[in-house]
């Protein structure tokens, strides 16, 4: 049963039983009503986060965004620091480099934002070759070896990097 124009109208089996067809407008049943907001929480702004050393986004997207306790990094590839007037420099050919490199990106950007691994709740990872998993889960798991809470983590095969990159993370922080 739906609500159309004020009046009950039954819908189903590819039929209509009610008023005659014609402009008609949808309405639902009210909401109720919801608890308050703390307009201090709910004036927060973003703030973009963009470390020493990164290069310029090539489109209007931030390096990292941070709001109240939320951090939330972009995705992180293997780059060096920038220099400029260079194009972006990747740390090398193998998965390994990449990773350890992409892995300083992204604290960088926490570090940026305020946060450390230790903030991380989850990360995503996106690898470009399903033969790198193995690989990079040794990387992973000597890089995380010390920390004390280990976040969540997500590990797809994505094919859309540039040439020449392997591995993409970007990491959800939640600060105390």
């Amino acid at each position: 049963m739906a609500v159309i124009d004020g009046e009950q109208t039954v819908i189903g089996a590819g039929r209509s039983v009610g008023p005659e067809p014609g402009p008609r407008t949808l309405s639902a049943p009210p909401l109720p009503p919801t608890a308050p907001v703390d307009e201090s929480e709910a004036m927060t702004e973003k703030t973009a986060v963009t470390p020493a050393g990164h290069t310029t986004p090539p489109a209007r997207f931030s390096h990292g965004v941070r709001k109240g306790n939320i951090l939330q990094t972009a995705g992180q590839v293997g780059f060096l620091p920038a220099q400029e007037g260079e194009p972006p420099v990747v740390a090398g050919p193998g998965l390994r480099e990449q990773t350890l490199r992409t892995f300083a990106n992204v604290l960088a950007v926490l570090e940026a934002g305020g946060a450390s691994w230790e903030d991380v709740v989850m990360l995503r990872v996106y690898l470009t070759d399903t033969g790198h998993f193995a690989e990079f889960n040794e990387v992973y798991d000597a890089y995380f070896a010390d920390l004390k809470g280990v976040p969540a983590a997500r590990t797809t095969v994505y094919v859309g990097l540039p040439a020449g990159l392997l591995v993409e993370i970007d990491a959800l922080a939640v600060l105390d």
